[in-house]
């Protein structure tokens, strides 16, 4: 027996029971490769904007240098629940109710931890972003996918989800704006499913980091700001992608006093608390980031509605996306799977995107790109791809 095999006889069969991440493995690749055209990792291409920056900065220099609580800053904590009282009408949540986090990442895992014990089913509605049926394998609990449809602009129903749920389903975990496809879900069904949720007395994970990235006329609907949601809702958010502020690592979660109690144990045995440097630079970009936000929205909107005319005029049609920074065109007219396809994209002409069988079975068929990068890049890519289709494919 090698000695790897010794090891990994060992480790922990959660763990074990896991994939490594789909998005990863076509960037390690990518990096070994020159000239290539990325559309895959789900990352702003802006540099976080200064006045952000400048609030570390002076920090720094006032000594900002020690733990916070194990909440996170009073003052950010503040701001917060400010932000969503404002933007999404939240009306309930304290301070005391928010629990701020190493990313939304952090937030996702021990709000898992706390809630689902061996055994516990969790509707994960597919596709969807690759960490969320992980962390609740991690957590002991059973992952219970429920596909959606590009007919319905790949919004879960409340049908779909009828037809998984169980007397072991505890929990229902969704993400709108959604990544990988770019679905937003109206108010109308969002109060569908919130009706479900309360039928089925369900605790409701919201993952809402994409939710100040929305386009057009229909803005974001918070899960926990629908009638009786707020107490049965874990809400998560962050600020990597409204703000470019992927490398602070700072996010939250809101939710009722007993999930926050229960999540901030698991945070302050393992954390303890989040860098006091990114919590001073979030509450800035709450006060006075609002300009740059929007600045930045416009410019993911002309990307946007560019790559989604680019890949309909390339015969690989999508729908079109209102939320977060990714388009998921229909490639199976191809005759490639998605793994084939993203594979040998890659290597015959060094566009790297994701497969969409990373976010679940039902993403087979289809591809993730993102639009985070500039409309030159895009342009490029979407002629390499033409080219790929031409030599390759037809």
């Amino acid at each position: 027996m090698s000695d790897m095999k010794k090891w990994e006889e060992r480790l922990s069969p959660a763990v074990c029971s896991i994939a490594p991440s789909g998005i990863r493995k076509f960037f390690d690749i990518a990096a070994t490769m020159d000239d290539v055209i990325s559309l895959g990792v789900g990352e702003p291409d802006f540099v976080t904007p200064w006045t952000i920056r400048e609030s570390c900065v002076y920090g720094l220099e006032q000594g900002y240098t020690s733990y916070t609580s194990n909440k996170g800053l009073l003052e950010l904590r503040e701001e917060i629940i400010r932000h969503h009282a404002e933007v999404d009408g939240l009306v309930g949540p304290t301070p005391d109710d928010v629990l701020v986090t190493v990313g939304v990442s952090e937030a996702l895992d021990i709000a898992m931890r706390s809630i689902l014990g061996p055994g516990d089913e969790i509707l994960i509605p597919e596709p969807c972003y690759v960490s969320y049926g992980a962390c609740a394998t991690l957590a002991g609990g059973v992952p219970v996918a429920v596909p959606s449809r590009i007919e319905n602009e790949f919004r879960v129903t409340v049908e779909d989800l009828e037809a998984h749920v169980t007397d072991k389903t505890k929990a229902l975990l969704i993400g709108y704006p959604n990544n990988p496809t770019g679905a937003i879900m109206p108010r109308a069904q969002l109060q569908q499913i919130a009706d479900f949720a309360e039928r089925h007395d369900l605790i409701v994970i919201s993952d809402e980091i994409y939710g100040d990235l929305t386009y057009g006329s229909e803005p974001h609907v918070s899960f926990a700001a629908l009638p009786g949601m707020a107490e049965r809702t874990i809400l998560l958010n962050g600020f990597s992608k409204a703000y470019a502020m992927t490398g602070w690592r700072i996010g939250y979660a809101i939710a009722n006093p007993a999930i926050i109690a229960a999540m901030t144990k698991i945070h302050q045995y393992t954390i303890l608390c989040a860098p006091i440097t990114a919590q001073v630079a979030a509450i800035e970009a709450l006060r006075r980031g609002e300009k740059y936000r929007l600045k930045m929205l416009a410019e993911y909107d002309r990307r946007r509605k560019f790559i989604y005319d680019g890949f309909n005029k390339l015969g690989l049609p999508a729908f079109e996306p209102k939320g977060a920074f990714y388009i998921f065109p229909d490639i199976r007219s191809t005759g490639l799977s998605s793994n084939d396809f993203a594979e040998k994209l890659l290597t015959s002409e060094h566009v790297a995107l994701v497969p969409g069988t990373a976010f679940g079975s039902c993403g087979e068929g289809y591809i993730r790109c993102s639009y985070a990068t500039s409309l030159d890049q895009i342009a490029e890519a979407l002629n390499r791809i033409e080219n790929f289709l031409k030599n390759h494919v037809r």
